[in-house]
């Protein structure tokens, strides 16, 4: 049976009415789950939707269940979150874990690798992007559904959890040997930092490029939760002013804002303060961590027959600028 035909007979028993499922389209990109934009009809009634289904494999092992409740527990909170519909963690007629979204139609995301991304609507954006990331940082983790979900790490652990987890995948990925990126995870380790000052849901992905505007200022809708987890809020913020997103010789972050800017707001918008050594901590940290999912990238486009030309791009051209990223901390740094 094709997926058009399983995704009707899904929407037909759910909804309990006859569904026909039209204009299905595989959306590119993304490594832990397929994404499908396509509309649903019922009744005469049209909307609508993402599907995001897990594929046979995944280069990044995420809960699709967490980033289901990690996309719900924002709904209405002023961060432009999608709205999660249904989840289906056995597969049901669909035969693979997956859930639906309501779709946002009228935007478009920038690559972060774009020349002057934003335009004339550069501030704008940089604005409601870390007014967002502020937003997510202060709502507190008990009342949120990812609650349910999502483990919560003692404050003065959460770095040895990230640490650990994405070091790991370099261990594990890796086809040849990484120095650099080895001597910055030794720095890590020796150097950890202060306790997070709150336990707060960190979107895990938080980037240009990862949410949808409107080309005239407007974000529409934030993307890609599958990393969505507790932990220090600082680990979004370090991976947010990354310079891998920047363009050498722009100023600004993610060609939006300076960074003293994207501070004070997100400053404003959490009511939590940066506290300098755990921002250098989570600011190497990030570099370690994009290493790492570069690592898995290099390894998925050769060794497993995936084909989206991301993997090839972010295990050549990104990881090498990575690279050049760390070394340059690394050199900054000095010796221990």
């Amino acid at each position: 049976m094709t997926l058009v035909h399983d995704l009707a007979a899904y929407l037909t028993r759910t909804r309990g009415a006859p569904t026909t499922v039209e204009a299905l389209a595989r959306i590119s990109g993304g490594a832990s789950r397929e994404t499908y934009r396509f509309d649903a009809v019922t009744g005469g009634k049209r909307g609508g939707y993402i599907l995001r289904r897990d594929p046979p494999d995944s280069l990044i092992d995420t809960d699709r269940r967490l980033e289901f409740l990690a996309i719900r527990s924002f709904a209405d909170k002023g961060v432009a979150a999608p709205e999660a519909l249904v989840l289906e963690v056995e597969g049901a007629e669909l035969h693979r874990p997956f859930f639906i979204m309501g779709r946002v139609d009228g935007g478009a995301p920038a690559s972060p690798f774009a020349v002057n991304p934003y335009g004339e609507h550069a501030a704008a954006i940089g604005s409601q992007f870390f007014a967002s990331m502020g937003r997510i940082a202060r709502e507190p983790v008990e009342s949120l559904p990812i609650n349910d979900a999502a483990p919560r790490p003692d404050p003065a652990e959460c770095w040895r959890r990230e640490l650990d987890y994405w070091a790991g995948v370099i261990e594990a990925d890796e086809v040849h040997p990484q120095p650099i990126v080895r001597a910055a995870i030794r720095r890590l380790r020796a150097t950890p930092p202060p306790p997070a000052t709150k336990i707060a849901v960190v979107h895990g992905d938080f980037r240009t490029g990862n949410f949808l505007h409107d080309g005239a200022g407007r974000i529409l809708a934030l993307l890609d939760w599958e990393m969505a987890h507790l932990g220090d809020p600082l680990e979004d913020l370090g991976w947010a002013l990354d310079p891998l997103w920047t363009r050498p010789g722009d100023s600004r972050v993610s060609g939006m804002i300076p960074r003293d800017d994207a501070f004070a707001i997100w400053r404003g918008e959490s009511g939590l303060d940066i506290d300098p050594a755990a921002f250098d901590w989570w600011s190497l940290f990030a570099s370690v961590k994009g290493q790492a999912i570069w690592t898995s990238s290099a390894k998925a486009w050769s060794d497993t027959g995936m084909t989206e030309p991301v993997l090839a791009f972010s295990g050549w051209y990104t990881a090498r600028r990575q690279d050049q990223i760390l070394a340059q901390r690394l050199a900054a740094l000095g010796p221990l």
